[in-house]
């Protein structure tokens, strides 16, 4: 049942080419000129900037130099703000409130220069994602264009000096972006998108998001294709299909013909870039179904798969697939990483990607070749009728996993032996094992389902990691928290519904500050630390360093059965937002609104010294950071930028600055 793990290597050859010239010494530099161009800083997403006024002698008087606030941008107030703007041209671009409006501000004063507000009609109304993490930009060197993606689901081209629609890109400035999926979307609020496209010579790129598939209302859906459009024209030049048609590769790993129907299998997280390589690497979700796939029978490529595609025409150069017929909802919901290092001596550009299964896998980006070993071995199978999982899963032989992996009994809470006794009675409800074991059926008066860890929401997510070219450290925030995943069968199901639905997961429990934890008295079942940063090595592979991500939860450190109990080194069970420039880490302590446990999330700032993760600074923030931060400079002056919010308190964007 394993799929081919790889397709279309350019081999050796062209490696040893680019080698002689040059494209090898082209180092992944992070930003330049003081700019912040992409989402993640630089095309390769590494999140680094070589700006140095804001030194750790310094950082201790920051101060907030102007704040930008989204009340009047939405028919509600948006506390999950999850923006990282982009800055070129001393202005600042980004989409604000629930009603994603394109804006451009004055990257020194804060003062809006432009807004774009574009009626997006019933499909807005509907879309199936209300977050969105900014923009995209182009230029020529004379035209400037802002790419957004409206929650409507259609790409819209701005003037970036005006804020206007351009007439000459798609229709009056607009492309409709449900054109073209095979399949009629009639259905409003299926299809959409929660990150920006980005931009590859002159080829927009894409991606998509679908509603949560936790418990889907059908086993047909929506296919989430990847397509590139003319940046100054708005026309489709190509569409990768994620779930292959007969005759393309991949087809027959959908047994039963079920690509006909399944859907999903969108890139709903940012997407990373080798501008001199012209190439675009695209990190694909799952298929229709997180927990079950009795109806999407084989191994299901391109889902959960790193696919790297030529820009200019959406040729597939090479993919590798990190979960085999997925059933445990480990979309790939990081941006691709590129970094340029030395291996044994020789320089390798490579592609480094975090995952929800707290894996980072490693590949040459231009060969798509594993820089270390990737091991296909034997995991636990399932026993769930009409369900068959892959015999076998990729796991990475280097760098070590950097959360923790599986459910056992020592992995359960042990602060006193009262705690430990009652975690062990509560996971003897359940199913434990290692990295996927199947979600199992919970039977009357028996097992409830089985134990995940890392869940759902993952071990990494959206917020990724950051990556320092000056000591090639790979930084990657994380959560380490289990939930339950039980199946029942839906005994009223017709031919198209979906068989099974999923209970106790964390979509069943609520998002955010509504989930509820299952362990002792309250507290999370899992020992901590619960949220932690991981500096990875990548010239070696090893780790450097683990920090954890801020102190206990205020529950956690009231709770009457932990007083006089050493608390230290638990973390909040929340991934920071992470930085780096020439000096320093910054880690923004987190939201806590989305895909985190009780406890997630603080106020805090961390300013940490990127060598060793020792504290250099720490501050308290108006409320807490939802996005990823950045900077940049303004009139000579160093800025760090970043939305905050929280429930209660409408997001804002706040920028900091020595006086």
């Amino acid at each position: 049942m394993s799929a081919p793990r790889s397709g279309t290597f350019l081999g050796a050859a062209l490696a040893v080419a680019l080698l002689a010239v040059g494209f090898l010494h082209a180092d992944q530099r992070g930003v330049t000129n003081g700019d912040w161009r992409y989402y993640g800083g630089d095309a390769g997403s590494t999140k680094y900037s070589p700006l140095d006024q804001i030194t750790a002698q310094n950082v201790s008087s920051l101060q907030i130099a102007w704040r930008w606030k989204t009340e009047g941008y939405g028919t509600r107030p948006d506390y999950n703000w999850e923006v990282t703007p982009l800055m070129v041209n001393n202005r600042l671009y980004f989409t604000a409130g629930s009603a994603r409006v394109p804006v451009a501000v004055n990257a020194a004063t804060g003062e809006t220069i432009w807004e774009l507000r574009y009626d997006d009609g019933p499909r807005g109304a509907s879309a199936p994602r209300t977050m969105n993490r900014g923009l995209a930009y182009w230029t020529d060197g004379s035209d400037e264009r802002i790419l957004s993606i409206t929650p409507g689901f259609r790409l819209l081209g701005i003037d970036a000096k005006t804020g206007k629609l351009i007439d000459g890109f798609g229709t009056g400035g607009v492309v409709d972006l449900t054109e073209g999926l095979d399949r009629d979307v009639v259905d409003n609020g299926t299809i959409g998108s929660s990150s920006p496209a980005i931009v590859v010579g002159d080829v927009v790129v894409v991606g998509a998001a679908h509603l949560g598939g936790s418990n889907p209302r059908s086993i047909a859906n929506t296919p989430g294709y990847i397509r590139g459009y003319d940046v100054r024209t708005g026309r489709k030049i190509w569409t990768f299909r994620t779930i292959p048609h007969p005759g393309e590769f991949g087809n027959e790993t959908w047994e039963n013909e079920s690509w006909k129907y399944t859907g999903n299998t969108g890139a709903w997280t940012p997407l990373s870039a080798d501008q001199e390589l012209g190439y675009v690497y695209i990190p694909v979700e799952m298929a229709t179904g997180d927990f079950y796939g009795g109806a999407r029978p084989g191994n299901n490529l391109f889902a959960e798969t790193l696919v790297c595609l030529d820009a200019k025409t959406g040729r597939r150069v090479w993919h590798f697939q990190f979960v085999h017929h997925g059933i445990w909802d480990y979309d790939i919901a990081s941006p691709p990483i590129l970094a340029d290092v030395t291996i044994g001596g020789t320089p390798r550009k490579i592609v480094a990607q975090p995952t929800k299964q707290a894996f980072l896998y490693v590949f040459d980006r231009v060969t798509g070749e594993p820089i270390w070993p990737i091991e296909e071995r034997p995991v636990p199978q399932t026993d769930v009728p009409g369900e068959k999982t892959s015999p076998t899963q990729p796991f990475p032989t280097k760098p070590a996993p950097f959360d923790r992996q599986g459910v056992s009994i020592d992995d359960l809470i042990d602060f006193t032996p009262e705690l430990r006794k009652e975690a062990v009675e509560i996971a003897s409800q359940y199913r434990l094992g290692p990295l996927y074991t199947p979600p199992s059926l919970i039977t009357p008066g028996g097992t409830q389902g089985t134990l995940i860890l890392p869940e759902a929401q993952g071990g990494a997510n959206w917020p990724g990691g950051a990556f320092d070219p000056e000591t090639g450290l790979l930084f990657v925030s994380s959560v380490t928290n289990t939930m339950p995943v039980g199946l029942a069968k839906n005994e009223n199901a017709g031919p198209t519904d979906w068989p099974y639905a999923a209970r106790g997961t964390s979509s069943a429990r609520g998002r955010g500050a509504n989930r509820t934890n299952f362990g002792p008295q309250g507290l999370p079942l899992i020992r901590p630390p619960w949220g932690r940063i991981t500096a990875i090595d990548m010239h070696t592979g090893d780790h450097a360093w683990m920090k954890a991500n801020g102190e206990a939860p205020d529950y956690v450190k009231n709770h009457p059965a932990l007083q006089g109990v050493d608390l230290s080194n638990t973390g909040r069970p929340e991934r920071a937002l992470l930085m780096v420039t020439k000096t320093l880490l910054f880690a923004g302590e987190g939201g806590g609104l989305f895909t985190t446990a009780p406890g997630g999330g603080g106020n805090k700032l961390r300013v940490l010294d990127k060598k060793t993760g020792a504290l250099v600074h720490e501050r308290e923030l108006p409320a807490n950071m939802t996005g990823v931060p950045m900077t940049y400079m303004a009139n000579g002056k160093q800025y760090v930028v970043f939305p905050v919010g929280a429930q209660g308190t409408p997001a804002e964007l706040i920028a900091l600055a020595l006086p």
